[in-house]
């Protein structure tokens, strides 16, 4: 912080962490002060890198006054670690800290997305103690005034060049598209494969962005009064120097970069408050953005999962200025899915395992996924832009020799065919596969696949097909079944194992698993079983990616 200019930085998958970024910002200008708001991915990188510098006087940040707030759910073993890393750091080089560090919690009794239990005392106290550091005579804003937009729109007479309206990333071109699922299926999962000129690896993750199906924004810009814009190209020019201009066409606005059809967050019932035309839904608006008002917008909006869309019409009529489009919609954020494929098995190709998010809300009404239900409309030919490639936190062993045990229940069964496929492709012969499922004939993922390998003699296949009996079965009985087999691989050829899906009980419901294994065959106290498995872990021995 210097002549009173912030910077906030925010690390976001979902939206969140930006979202409260942003909202800081917003607080922040109220109070005069300049704001730059950065992801951590676009910001200098040689500041982390320097952060990670070793033998750094311990003062050299001594100027620095900063603050550090993280967003997490502790009920995952790794609550908020990137944060607590964060400010442990900042710490040992000298920083001054303003506040303790924030943590906000999913568990929290308000929720991480009603922003929130943690966030609105810790951001109270914060600017209370920034103010008291960095006074000024300028007034504080108050919430009722509108600040100025963080872009300006201009309408442009002529399309732009190319140059203008080019994503980041590389192409892939849809090569097919099937359901793997029985049709009797409650879930849709998907295969996926594409044409794909980049390189990776088993075990790395594809980051594509979503888009809003046609159809849907069509009606979308109807409703608001739009349609006759849709055609039209709109450039946004940043007010502030750091920012890059977006040019579009004003319907790919709504396809490409706006997320209009995800659940609002508090942000948004704030900006939108100054555009309603009534003043009962204005003041209805404020009580949504306001700490009381809480318990009433998770009631109206969130466990209902009402959309952007649904809100707008709700609150008609509203005039929302161009200017100020950027500002109160959220942008669509990129998805990431664990690569379903090895290149040493299929060439210049990328594949995936997708499950499509459909569920009925307590309305009554019937909601897809926004990037699922997209890529499930996409037929062979279609492009797919902007696609990069990242590692994901799980890698093949680093010897043949070494056995590989796979875990993947449900679509967790991605990675595990990559690194199956290049496994067996490179003449590894020790290979095994704990799948889980419902049932054995509807949503076993790669059953031919999996079959011809272990015919072959090249894959043990362990299924737990949880509704196939009447008592359920989990991966976890089969590991605890297989005790004898996993422990001598583990114990006596340092098997790896590799363990994906969701992560709501699985993951720690496996563990435990192998420490049962490990006290019964191996004989190890409880104690000494947890300190084997957490060496695992820090060996790289055992490896899990999961989700939420």
């Amino acid at each position: 912080m210097e002549d009173r200019t912030i910077v906030i930085l925010y690390g976001s998958e979902t939206g969140c962490a930006q979202d409260i970024a942003e909202n800081l910002s917003r607080q922040a200008r109220r109070r005069q002060f300049r704001t730059r708001v950065f992801a951590m991915d676009d910001y200098d990188k040689k500041f982390w890198r320097f952060l990670l510098r070793k033998n750094l006087p311990q003062d050299i940040l001594s100027d620095l006054d900063c603050a550090v707030i993280g967003l997490g759910d502790s009920s995952y073993r790794n609550f908020n670690y990137p944060s607590k890393k964060l400010y442990k750091r900042l710490l040992q080089l000298g920083a001054n800290m303003l506040i303790e560090r924030g943590d906000c919690d999913d568990q929290h009794y308000l929720g991480i997305h009603r922003v929130d239990g943690a966030f609105i005392p810790w951001a109270k106290q914060l600017w209370e103690i920034i103010m008291k550091k960095y006074p000024t005579d300028l007034p504080i804003l108050s919430d009722t005034v509108l600040l100025p937009p963080t872009y300006r729109a201009e309408w442009l007479s002529d399309s732009p060049s190319e140059s203008d309206t080019r994503t980041e990333g590389f192409d892939m071109t849809v090569v097919q598209n099937t359901r793997i699922t029985a049709t009797d299926h409650f879930q849709e999962v998907r295969h996926l494969a594409f044409s794909c000129p980049a390189h990776y690896q088993p075990g790395d993750i594809a980051v594509m962005m979503p888009q809003n199906v046609r159809e849907d924004v069509d009606l979308f810009l109807e409703q608001m009064g739009w349609s006759e814009y849709a055609d039209q190209y709109i450039r946004f020019v940043p007010e502030e120097a750091h920012g890059v201009p977006l040019t579009m066409r004003f319907r790919d606005l709504f396809i490409r970069h706006l997320d209009i059809f995800g659940v609002p967050r508090r942000s948004f019932f704030e900006v939108l408050s100054y555009f309603t035309k009534d003043e009962n839904l204005t003041e209805r608006l404020r009580e949504f953005a306001s700490p009381e008002g809480q318990e009433d917008m998770w009631a109206y909006c969130m466990r209902p999962k009402r959309t952007i869309a649904e809100v707008l019409f709700d609150f008609k009529p509203v005039e929302i200025p161009f200017d100020y489009l950027l500002d109160l919609f959220p942008q669509l954020k990129p998805r990431s899915f664990s690569i379903a494929s090895s290149l040493s098995v299929h060439p210049h190709q990328l594949e995936l395992c997708v499950a499509i998010v459909k569920y009925k809300t307590k309305l009554r009404k019937v909601r897809r996924g926004v990037m699922t239900k997209w890529l499930a409309t996409l037929n062979p030919g279609d492009t797919v832009s902007g696609v990069k490639i990242m590692k994901g936190t799980m890698n093949l062993p680093p010897s043949l020799d070494i056995p590989l045990i796979a875990i993947g229940p449900g679509t967790g069964i991605a990675p595990m065919k990559s690194f199956i496929e290049e496994r067996i492709a490179l003449g590894a012969l020790e290979n095994y596969l704990f799948f889980g499922c419902r049932y054995h004939d509807k949503d076993f993922h790669y059953r031919k696949l999996w079959e011809f390998y272990q015919d072959k003699g090249l894959l043990k296949v362990f299924t737990a097909c949880s509704r196939d009996q009447e008592e359920k079965v989990y991966v976890q009985d089969r590991i605890l079944e297989q005790s004898s087999l996993l422990w001598d691989l583990i114990d006596q050829k340092g098997a790896k194992v590799v363990l994906s899906g969701n992560a709501d009980k699985m993951p720690d419901q496996v563990a435990y698993a192998f420490k049962q294994v490990f006290m019964k065959e191996g004989k190890l106290s409880a104690k000494e079983s947890e300190d084997y498995f957490d060496l695992m872990v820090k060996t790289g021995q055992y490896q899990e990616e999961c989700w939420s």
